[in-house]
């Protein structure tokens, strides 16, 4: 029997924390560096010399921050301890490995997803492709606080994952954030996997992942839209408990919360 709420609710997808403009807005932009950045940048060999100097490189690369022309960097993802290291694993429902997405490759796919009436109603991405390639190239360029990432289950590209620092993003100024909180959104994009108990596997499986990647991360967290009854229902399944409301920008949210200290309770 699937254990997530969309089972009873028929081929409705499972939205685990919507992605609208208050994603892309400045005011996650406008949030200061994390202190671990600011003492990386102290402790810098160069870090005494003029301001006009052109940073170096490996640096940059380092702590996570792409070059002026909007190319993604190698180590943009060093704020959440390579997303794209974290390799295959074995789940009940089949082999799963989170990809960082490369929009060349990625973004028709991605598309079709988001514009998906069932996804757009939680997600408010529908659009053109060029609207789509506006919001994961925001991420693929930034400093690597959200890693946009495809899931790929037994071979198939079936899902779409944003993994966050939710402690460094809008969502921090809504709950008592922790130092490296890790927030999770996900979509399941095609019909036929909705519905059945994937989407509360996958969170455990990814929930796990981030825990076991990440020893400085106690708290896996999620904000799904209140309304999206199947995604709440799909993160208590996957042992998350219901935190509070909080009302962000652009939705009234449950705030999912996955402590590491009780991974093994639930």
């Amino acid at each position: 029997m699937p254990t997530d709420a969309s089972a009873d609710a028929g081929p409705v997808p499972v939205h685990l924390g919507c992605s609208g403009p208050d994603r892309d807005g400045a005011d996650t932009l406008d949030l200061r560096l994390p202190d671990e950045l600011l003492a990386h940048f102290a402790a810098a060999p160069d870090a005494g010399r003029d301001i006009g100097d052109v940073p170096d490189r490996s640096v940059m690369a380092e702590v996570g921050f792409a070059p002026a022309d909007g190319r993604p960097v190698a180590g943009a993802d060093d704020l959440l301890d390579r997303v794209g290291s974290w390799g295959l694993t074995v789940t009940p429902v089949g082999p799963f490995q989170l990809v960082p997405v490369q929009p060349d490759r990625d973004l028709p796919l991605i598309t079709r997803w988001m514009n998906d009436p069932a996804v757009s109603a939680f997600w408010n991405l529908a659009g053109p492709r060029s609207q789509i390639e506006g919001h994961l190239r925001a991420q693929l360029t930034g400093d690597g606080r959200s890693v946009p990432c495809i899931g790929i289950l037994s071979g198939t590209p079936m899902s779409y994952w944003e993994i966050y620092r939710s402690d460094l993003d809008e969502l921090a100024r809504h709950y008592p954030a922790r130092p490296h909180d890790t927030g999770i959104h996900l979509l399941l994009g095609e019909v036929a996997d909705r519905g059945r108990g994937l989407g509360t596997a996958l969170i455990r499986t990814v929930a796990d992942l981030v825990l076991d990647r990440r020893p400085t991360c106690q708290r896996v967290v999620a904000e799904p839209d209140l309304r999206n009854t199947p995604s709440v229902a799909a993160f208590l399944g996957a042992g998350f408990w219901f935190g509070a409301e909080v009302d962000l920008p652009a939705k009234r949210a449950a705030l999912m919360i996955r402590d590491r200290s009780l991974r093994d309770l639930m």
